[in-house]
């Protein structure tokens, strides 16, 4: 896959499964189209991926985790189009909490625990968007107007968001 992405066969896509419930494997073609196309091809991957890794733009999945740190990689590379769009879908995974919302509501009922899974996935998934956040320092930070403007918003969703509910 060239320099990009170079560790994306690291990892077991194949046992994981995206935030539809569907096999990943077609999660790393995806990330291929948006190092390597041409700006409609990336926007459409960059759409497909959304809806694999944080459906309905705010359901993540198991896959969404090791997605997060190739999705940080793409929007740091400067030949890389469609930044402001990785970085919206980056804003989404990192707003999640579906699944917390919905352990919070159950907590005195018997279904609470069935959710400890998804909310690992969540707090995994914020947490490696939060891993990233030199790289989306060094995006927000760029003299191109249509990069920094979406990196700088990301980084108030970061500031806004509020703490998972206690479980």
């Amino acid at each position: 896959m060239g320099s990009l992405l170079r560790s994306i066969s690291g990892i077991r896509w194949g046992e994981l499964h995206d935030a539809t419930g569907a096999a990943a494997g077609g999660i790393p073609p995806l990330l291929s189209r948006i190092a390597y196309g041409d700006e409609d091809t990336a926007r459409i991957a960059i759409d497909d991926l959304g809806d694999a890794v944080c459906a309905l733009g705010f359901v993540v999945g198991e896959a969404t985790v090791p997605t997060v740190p190739f999705l940080l990689e793409l929007a740091g590379t400067p030949q890389v189009a469609c930044k402001a769009e990785l970085l919206y879908l980056l804003g989404s995974i990192y707003r999640t909490d579906q699944w917390h919302s919905a352990a919070a509501s159950t907590q005195d009922r018997k279904h609470g625990a069935s959710y400890q899974q998804q909310t690992g996935w969540e707090a995994a998934a914020r947490a490696a968007v939060y891993a990233g956040l030199s790289v989306i320092e060094g995006v927000a930070s760029s003299v191109r107007p249509e990069e920094a403007m979406p990196a700088r918003k990301l980084l108030q969703v970061m500031d806004d968001t509020p703490r998972f509910p206690e479980l």
